[in-house]
């Protein structure tokens, strides 16, 4: 224990001297939120959000489009380079094991991006009035899965990619992708019905439904709950069984 909490301290330094990554993973999403926030449109209701505000629905979004910088961008390179350098070979030598690394990595890139779901939220309320999850229960458990299948999948970039630069041009690749889902170009909720159902059974867009049903206060429909869970558990299996620590 004494060797883990070591090495998550000095994880947390290294981690304090990256600010190329927690400002997009503490930033930039409410600078997204802020600058949406900013035109007048999107602080109007809409029918076709149920009477909610464009704004109102990216908060969740913004809370989602966190947890993927953290587990998609920034976490990946990282695990790359450590293993790249050999770090991850020498350390299977010492009493310190690799997985300690992993885990104060992963445990790190969370609370940055929890952190960052805290601000977002805030600042939705605070410049935009935009209510705080009506169940913080709920809320929060479609958080953590969102953020354990973020982390997932970034771990699985990294497990099938052999080199740091191959991790993120692939990282990038999934990046994209996994934005769409969460709805940071059009909001699940406003997507086509057919393109909507397709969505709802992919990680991210399961997520951003659950987040959302929170948001306005209703327990998370327990499908969306369940489809991301699943999605986490198939991306650790694969992590876990593709990773190379060398």
């Amino acid at each position: 224990m004494s060797a883990s909490a070591a090495v998550l301290k000095a994880e947390s330094r290294l981690f304090a001297r990256e600010p190329f990554s927690l400002f997009w993973i503490v930033v930039f999403p409410t600078l997204l939120l802020v600058i949406l926030g900013l035109i007048p449109s999107f602080r109007e209701p809409s029918d076709d959000l149920g009477g909610n505000r464009v704004i109102d629905v990216y908060v969740p979004v913004s809370v989602l489009l966190a947890l993927i910088m953290a587990g998609v961008q920034a976490l990946p390179p990282v695990l790359s380079g450590y293993r790249e350098r050999g770090i991850l070979r020498r350390m299977s030598t010492t009493p310190v094991r690799p997985g300690s690394l992993l885990a104060a990595q992963i445990v790190l890139h969370f609370a940055a991006a929890t952190g960052s779901a805290l601000l977002v939220i805030a600042v939705g309320r605070l410049v935009f009035d935009v209510p705080l999850p009506g169940h913080p229960a709920g809320y929060l458990l479609a958080l953590l899965l969102g953020g354990l299948s973020a982390l997932a999948l970034g771990a699985t970039v990294t497990a099938v990619t052999p080199t740091t630069k191959a991790t993120t041009v692939v990282g990038s690749i999934v990046f994209f992708p996994s934005m769409f889902l969460a709805g940071v170009w059009v909001p699940v909720q406003a997507m086509p019905g057919a393109l909507r159902g397709v969505v709802e059974y992919l990680p991210f867009g399961a997520a951003s439904q659950a987040l959302n049903q929170a948001a306005g206060g209703d327990w998370p429909d327990w499908t969306h709950l369940g489809v991301t869970a699943v999605w986490a558990a198939l991306l650790i299996a694969a992590a876990v069984r593709w990773f190379r620590w060398e």
